[in-house]
């Protein structure tokens, strides 16, 4: 009876810990964060935020890491969304983007990330660090 009770107490334990919520991402939430790792000129309203962000159901955002990549989150409201998100900003692209997007897009739950040129490794980990919701 015992060897079961600290069975349950450790298991529960370790489902706390670690354990990711699967609130959506939003623009609010992220935008502190990135500042805080150097991006410049974050924005998470008005006509700075791309248009089909701008209209994403948890926000848009726009930042310039800091190396000079300047970058768009959409964050809709489920992961069911991201790919006609994509779909939405591949549409939109100047056709000389459109033939290499792939190269720029990304996605992690329910956030779509744009980059004006391929990402950094450091600059897309610290935007998937700073993802928050």
């Amino acid at each position: 009876m015992r060897a079961a009770l600290v069975l349950a107490a450790v298991a529960l334990l370790a489902a706390g810990c670690g354990a990711r919520s699967s609130k959506p991402f939003t623009a609010a939430g992220t935008a502190p964060c990135l500042k805080k790792q150097g991006f410049r000129q974050v924005t998470t309203g008005g006509a700075k935020v791309p248009f089909i962000a701008r209209f994403a159901e948890n926000g848009g955002l726009a930042a310039t890491a800091p190396d000079g990549n300047e970058v768009t989150i959409a964050f809709t409201a489920s992961p069911d969304e991201v790919d006609s998100t994509g779909k939405a900003f591949r549409r939109n692209a100047p056709p000389i983007l459109r033939a290499h997007f792939s190269d720029v897009l990304r996605s992690n739950r329910n956030a779509v990330v744009v980059w004006t040129t391929s990402p950094s490794d450091p600059d897309t980990a610290a935007v998937n660090g700073c993802l928050r919701p």
